[in-house]
């Protein structure tokens, strides 16, 4: 299936994804457009869109969705929410200044239910096709602006306005279940033994609290805190004393060459590996080999 980018008749001006770290634009990923007057084939896509006007002038539109033909003036400060699923075609009558927002459902699903504590229809958002909102605009062009700021704090900043962007679309148009998740501030057997599993599963590549809170069906600040108040330490330091476990585990085979060791067990390099090892154990991994070896 194609994605929306790959149909657009003109190339975004500016995209998220040349500007970011995967992992920061993996709840929103945004692109700026200024199209001449062009046309797009009707076609689903498997991603939600939104659509963010920013032109002054207002200018005519054409939209086909859902079976039904809407010619219209679209203006400043209007939305359209296409969600994911719903065939939509296009023509726009004059060059546009529009904020394409693309929201892939699993991580959409996944953040409503441990940030905002309750679970989304199989839709997920309600099909908008021209509402004017203000709000919901301003927050899209922060995430604009945010993409233009330093290389160092561009990726905390853009992550922190996406937060914002989603919350202010769910608040608008999203369509949840009638059954509500309702977050334990708890950590509980059945959840440590769910964390447990996926480090388990996943220790050797890249894993981060939000991964950790959500295999614990928790938000991430709550989890910490319940982690950290049940098993006297971080979920960090948890993560890096089982990385060295495993570690220990593999040094008793004295063919092993250390780096294969340090990427099997999650760490970026050896240098990593003995930083933390000697961290953790009192000694390098050289020396622990040794050590049980002789």
């Amino acid at each position: 299936m194609n994605r929306y980018q790959d149909v657009y008749p003109s190339p975004p001006l500016m995209r998220s994804e040349d500007k970011l770290h995967p992992r920061a634009a993996e709840l929103v990923q945004l692109e700026y457009f200024e199209a001449p007057a062009a046309s797009m084939t009707t076609e689903a896509f498997a991603q939600h869109h939104i659509l963010i006007n920013l032109k002054p002038d207002p200018h005519r539109v054409e939209n086909w969705r859902g079976g039904e033909h809407r010619d219209f003036i679209y203006n400043q400060h209007e939305v359209v929410v296409t969600p994911a699923g719903l065939a939509s075609g296009w023509r726009w009558h004059a060059t546009s200044q529009v904020i394409v927002v693309t929201i892939e459902p699993s991580p959409l699903a996944r953040f409503a239910k441990r940030e905002l504590g309750f679970v989304l229809s199989d839709r997920q958002l309600r099909n908008e096709p021209q509402r004017h909102d203000p709000d919901l605009c301003n927050a899209a062009r922060q995430l604009h602006e945010a993409l233009l700021a330093d290389e160092t704090t561009r990726g905390v900043l853009y992550e922190a306005l996406a937060r914002v962007f989603v919350v202010k679309l769910l608040d608008g148009y999203g369509d949840q279940r009638g059954e509500v998740h309702a977050p334990s501030a708890e950590l509980g057997a059945q959840r440590y033994k769910r964390v447990l599993d996926f480090i388990a599963e996943n220790h050797s590549g890249s894993v981060a609290v939000e991964d950790l809170a959500d295999a614990a069906g928790m938000g991430p600040s709550t989890f910490a805190r319940a982690f950290k108040a049940t098993l006297g330490e971080t979920p960090h330091q948890f993560l890096s004393r089982y990385r060295v476990e495993r570690a220990q585990e593999m040094l008793a085979e004295p063919d092993t060459p250390m780096i294969d060791i340090a990427l099997a067990c999650g760490f970026s390099d050896q240098s990593h590996l003995g930083r933390v090892f000697k961290k953790v154990v009192g000694i390098t991994p050289k020396a622990y080999r040794q050590r049980i070896t002789e």
